[in-house]
């Protein structure tokens, strides 16, 4: 449509105001894909009128271009999209942009007249709501690769739903790849096309494999477009491995920072990296098959390789990575770090997905190790050692006040938790939780732990007093199914008011864990429940991390404590706090044991302080918050 006149200008010399056009030029979104042809001076100068396309369906819709028109060739017939989406408004969305860039495009709403729509258009590609009314996109995809003529038809979805676990559960019931919504349509008609021409090139090769058997066709376990082995294929071989007790290890590889990574440099970007790395990485673990799980993690199985080459081969997968520049913009390159955990196949794993969450929980292991790579200890005898080392314990609550250092009345502690022996001595967090994580018992114990702190609080509240508790979780439990409803639950429950608990996040977890971290806090937030991130220390993943968690606190590293005998970590303290006070955050200073110390963190600028130096570690809740004085 033309575009509306410019403004009435003051001035003949002012510059023309630019004005948008409601609607894309033919081709125009093919700017950003892989075959986009060269223009001509003049479809330069008639792309930029905003004259061509109108509404999808309507009078003035665009022309039905082919997705690859070279000068001088014949044209290709237009790429053809069925979108399947019961939200009109999001359908006819897609629809517009697929017409803008010259793709024939319907939309389907009803679930049970897929199939007809496509006997009937003949789709190039199957753009999909992964959640549909009736029958979501799962069966809906499952009942459609039952059919054999359709087992190759290229099938997107597209979601709104940030559970990783379900994008996965997607692809195995047949998709290709899947969308996050919101989808801008540069990345819609990128994904869309791209995937179509491959698919159209690879045609006449599958034409002629059909008429001559003898020709070697594209193995099924190989993904054409990357490279790479399929995700079932390498889980096919971990199953097969394990039936056969076979030697060699599974190494499961995640890139580092990727949330962070994704937000600085955006989707496409950020996916262009994790392709490179993907590339990079198979490379380096030839000929063993190698898979891509995620956005940001891979997995491959060593067969063959003996028991001592096993933590060579990781270190080999680490260190060959970091070594490569991979270009991330036109003029920046970026190292990648891997944190990769590993287990030997012959451990006797009941299943593949024990030996899968073996050398998760060893990446977890991992992100504290020095060289990032973490081997499994067999869980069978670590866990009931662990188990052991908890039984015929007591839990007990201690606190520690934390103190505004500009005086005031509220009354806050950090909850410190301890498990008393049947012989009197108590085992410390330290201890505790790491063993809880490796027995299964770690859920169980943070819910106690909640639940006591939150009765405290209500306590309090029928007293007539307010008390604030910050009390740290695992992010075993964080992540569990259902975990922020259960904590809204028992807040709501008691009557009391949100923001008397703060969840404290362990900076180390939090690195590893963010998008998990970030999806739990999200409702908690919104209730009001407020967030510490503790043991921080600068860098520029920590640092990230300020702006994607929805934090109140900061909790500084312990070794802050003695700013005062350092010049260069006092200049760092006060940076990192200038730093979190423009993220609106308050800052907390721990293990102050003496006044210098407190000096140090006043001068800095913290907000609140905590250590012996106020009062130590015990059960009383009496500290006199209003006559404090530091």
């Amino acid at each position: 449509m033309p575009a509306p006149p410019s403004p009435t200008s003051s001035s003949s010399s002012s510059p023309r105001p630019l004005v948008r056009a409601e609607m894309p030029p033919p081709n125009y979104w093919r700017r950003w894909t892989d075959d986009v042809p060269a223009l001509s001076a003049s479809a330069e100068a008639e792309s930029g009128n905003g004259a061509g396309a109108g509404l999808p369906g309507g009078a003035g819709a665009p022309p039905a271009a082919g997705a690859a028109e070279g000068e001088g060739g014949p044209a290709e017939s237009p790429y053809r999209v069925l979108i399947v989406e019961d939200d009109r408004p999001q359908a006819l969305f897609a629809q517009s942009v697929l017409h803008g860039a010259g793709m024939l495009a319907e939309v389907e709403m009803e679930a049970d007249k897929v199939i007809d729509s496509i006997q009937r258009f003949v789709p190039d590609l199957l753009l999909m709501d992964l959640h549909m009314p009736g029958q979501d996109g799962m069966s809906l995809t499952m009942a459609i690769r039952e059919r054999p003529e359709y087992l190759d038809l290229p099938i997107v979805f597209l979601t709104g739903d940030p559970d990783p676990e379900r994008q996965y559960d997607a692809l195995d019931s047949g998709a290709d790849d899947f969308l996050n919504k919101p989808i801008r349509p540069r990345h819609l008609i990128a994904a869309v096309s791209n995937r179509i021409r491959r698919m159209r090139q690879r045609l006449p090769v599958q034409v002629l494999t059909s008429a001559a058997p003898e020709v070697n066709q594209t193995p099924l376990d190989v993904n054409p477009e990357t490279g790479l082995h399929t995700r079932a294929y390498v889980q096919q071989q971990l199953a097969s491995a394990l039936e056969e007790h076979a030697d060699g290890g599974l190494f499961f590889i995640e890139i580092a920072g990727a949330l962070g990574l994704r937000d600085r440099y955006g989707y496409a970007a950020f996916e262009q990296l994790m392709s490179q790395a993907a590339r990079q990485l198979s490379g380096f673990a030839a000929p063993h098959p190698l898979a891509r799980l995620n956005d940001n993690s891979f997995l491959t199985v060593a067969r063959g390789l003996p028991r001592e080459a096993l933590e060579g081969f990781a270190r080999s997968l680490h260190d060959q990575l970091a070594k490569v520049s991979l270009p991330v913009r036109a003029s920046e390159t970026i190292q990648l770090r891997a944190i990769i955990g590993y287990s030997e196949l012959a451990l006797g794993f009941a299943d593949r997905d024990a030996a899968l969450e073996a050398v998760e929980h060893a990446a977890v292991a991992a992100r504290s190790q020095p060289g990032h790579v973490a081997a499994h200890v067999p869980a069978p005898s670590a866990s009931e050692q662990a188990r052991a080392s908890l039984a015929d314990t007591t839990l007990e609550l201690l606190f520690q006040p934390i103190v505004s250092v500009a005086g005031g009345d509220q009354a806050q502690f950090q909850v410190l938790m301890r498990l008393r022996q049947a012989d009197g001595t108590l085992l410390p967090a330290a201890q505790v939780v790491p063993a809880a994580e490796l027995s299964g018992d770690i859920v169980d114990l943070d819910r106690q732990i909640i639940a006591r702190a939150l009765d405290l609080i209500a306590k309090r509240k029928v007293e007539g007093a307010e008390l604030r508790l910050f009390v740290s979780q695992s992010p075993l439990t964080l992540n569990r199914p259902g975990a922020a409803d259960w904590l809204i639950g028992e807040i709501r429950r008691r009557g009391i008011e949100p923001s008397s608990l703060v969840m404290d996040l362990r900076l180390s977890d939090a690195l590893i864990h963010t998008v998990a971290l970030r999806d739990f806090c999200q409702a908690p937030m919104q209730a009001g429940v407020q967030f510490c991130l503790s043991q921080f220390e600068p860098g520029t993943d920590a640092e990230a991390l300020l702006s994607l968690l929805p934090l109140s606190y900061l909790r500084v590293s312990s070794r802050f404590a003695g700013a005062h005998k350092d010049a260069a970590l006092r200049g760092q303290l006060r940076a990192t706090i200038d730093l979190a006070h423009r993220q609106n955050l308050l800052v907390i200073g721990q293990q102050i044991e003496d006044p210098q110390a407190a000096a140090a963190m006043w001068m800095g600028g913290v907000d609140f302080i905590q250590g012996n130096l106020v009062q130590g570690v015990g059960e009383d809740l009496g500290f006199d918050f209003h006559n404090a004085v530091l």
